[in-house]
């Protein structure tokens, strides 16, 4: 349902990219910014609507 995607090439600024199907498209660049998409990311797993709503369900 979501993807973190990191690029950090040895020498050069790293680069981040947060989606969901929920909607959430995040970007970062540079080491702090990646850092706290990181983490953003994972907190966002908490408050996810499609997950939220998936939770609470029961089978059919």
């Amino acid at each position: 349902m979501a993807w973190l995607c990191i690029s950090a090439p040895r020498g050069a600024v790293p680069t981040a990219t947060s989606k969901c199907l929920c909607g959430r498209d995040r970007s970062a660049v540079g080491h702090a910014k990646v850092l706290a998409l990181i983490e953003d990311h994972t907190a966002h797993r908490d408050v996810c609507p499609l997950r939220i709503n998936q939770e609470g369900r029961q089978a059919a």
